[in-house]
């Protein structure tokens, strides 16, 4: 049984997060780890963090200005890119670290 870094958890469960379209099994197969336990560390962080999915806020949900919303969305889609980013960094370096003897 291979055992992953709590780091290396949480980098996971946020690369499928920030994926709307993926699946778990699409996302596990890019990581190398099993479906199952990319399941199960996405049900742990749910357990542990409930508002992660938090709602818009106020002006963007007050419809009146659409700017504002728009401007919220695309601040929304920047941090996921950038987290995304980050945790592919952050695989790709553990991967490589994983190859060397």
């Amino acid at each position: 049984m291979k055992h992953y870094p709590a780091e290396f958890k949480a980098d996971a469960v946020a690369l499928y997060r920030s994926r709307p379209g993926a699946t778990i099994r699409s996302v596990a197969g890019d990581l190398g780890v099993n479906t199952e336990t990319l399941r199960n560390w996405i049900r742990a962080a749910d357990g542990r963090c409930s508002g992660a999915h938090s709602s818009p806020p106020a002006a963007a949900k007050a419809g009146g200005d659409t700017v504002q919303a728009e401007l919220a969305a695309a601040l929304k889609r920047i941090r996921e890119l950038e987290e995304e980013r980050d945790i592919l960094r952050k695989a790709a370096r553990y991967f490589a670290g994983e190859t060397r003897w």
